[in-house]
């Protein structure tokens, strides 16, 4: 049980799905290590992830006749086409090297820290404190499904003469004959007229659904067929060290190619701009003097926000506000506050920013 004292809630903005907790280490602070603690508060960067549409588009074998004996109008030409579909812009934290810490604490009063597989801190004195992070859902990838022309049942529809026949022709009036003749079978099943009437529900269904997928695989000898497929890439993008504002070309998409990288000039750009919104501010104190840094305090990061768009063809992709560690500043906890022997405090650290999530009371 804890008593809770104070919190200070500095997470990602708004966030769809849970993310799994961080893998964690324990630290204790002991004579070995003079009772001090090292560890690295985290920048900021973000994950772009992008999904595109691949569009396949291919003539029939008998495209030319569609219209003939169809009334319809073909896919003249093979081709390919693609287009964004979704775009997802979620934060993550980095290591500097630059911004390690070393917490001092009193011997004997057992303290001790959690930290991540990157050495953030995730607690203090909460080895049961699970530090989970809001993140939007990614897009998933999509493989292509065969066309009605590559499987089976195209095979089954195709007749003995439409096989024998060496005219283009003549093959495709068969090709529309057999067309007529499944519909015309499916009416008199449907109407209760056929010769040979299935035997009950499941045979009908099973009788009309073989009629319609070979009818089917016929019509895209002339209409051609459409091959849908969806890929997804993710893009890491990191913040200039000055903290301006940033705008720059994350990936581009390529009419032939889909996807490419953001130096591929046969693709259109997708951009990303970072805009600070706020800056973290040191605490002052009643007479509005800026506190001190605490000798071997746990130092954590105050930190701002920065707007994040994402843009292709002038259109947004996705926009939100996150914290960003890199416009906020370091400030530190007394580390007495960890040792005092009757009620030592606990602390919650968020693992993206390094900012306190929760400062309490341990109890038992």
């Amino acid at each position: 049980m804890k008593k809770l004292l104070s919190i200070l809630l500095l997470g990602a903005a708004a966030a769809a799905v849970p993310a799994a907790a961080q893998t964690s280490t324990k630290l204790s602070a002991t004579k070995a290590s003079e009772y001090g603690l090292i560890y690295t508060l985290p920048l900021t960067a973000f994950e772009v992830t992008v999904a595109v549409e691949k569009t396949v588009s291919t003539p029939g074998e008998f495209y030319q006749y569609a219209r003939r004996y169809l009334n319809a109008t073909p896919i003249l030409k093979p081709s390919t086409s693609w287009r964004i579909t979704e775009a997802v812009v979620n934060p993550i934290a980095i290591a500097d090297e630059k911004e390690r810490y070393l917490a001092t604490f009193k011997g004997g009063a057992g303290t001790y820290m959690t930290v991540s597989d990157l050495n953030f801190p995730l607690s203090v004195n909460d080895e049961s404190y699970e530090a989970t992070v809001s993140l939007s859902p990614l897009p998933q990838p999509v493989e292509a499904e065969p066309t009605i022309l590559q499987l089976p049942v195209a095979q089954q529809a195709i007749t003995p003469e439409m096989i024998q026949s060496k005219s283009l022709a003549k093959r495709a009036q068969l090709a529309a004959d057999k067309i007529y003749e499944f519909r015309n079978n499916r009416n008199e099943i449907i109407s209760g007229q056929a010769d040979a009437m299935p035997s009950d529900g499941a045979a009908m269904k099973l009788a009309l659904d073989q009629l319609a997928s070979q009818e089917e695989a016929l019509t895209a000898m002339f209409l051609g067929t459409v091959q849908k497929s969806v890929e997804v890439r993710t893009y890491t993008v990191y913040l200039p060290d000055d903290g301006a504002v940033s705008r720059k070309v994350v990936a581009r998409l390529s009419a032939l190619d889909g996807l490419v990288d953001a130096n591929n000039l046969s693709g259109a750009p997708i951009y990303i701009s970072i805009t600070p919104q706020t800056r973290g501010e040191l605490p002052v104190n009643e007479k509005g003097i800026t506190k001190t840094f605490p000798k071997g305090g746990v130092a954590y990061r105050i930190p701002g926000t920065a707007r994040v768009t994402l843009s292709y063809d002038d259109e947004t992709l996705a926009e939100d506000t996150f914290d960003v560690a890199q416009y906020g500043v370091v400030f530190g906890l007394d580390p007495s506050l960890f040792t005092n022997k009757k009620s030592p405090s606990y602390l919650h650290f968020n693992p993206l920013t390094g900012s306190v999530r929760e400062l309490g009371t341990v109890t038992e």
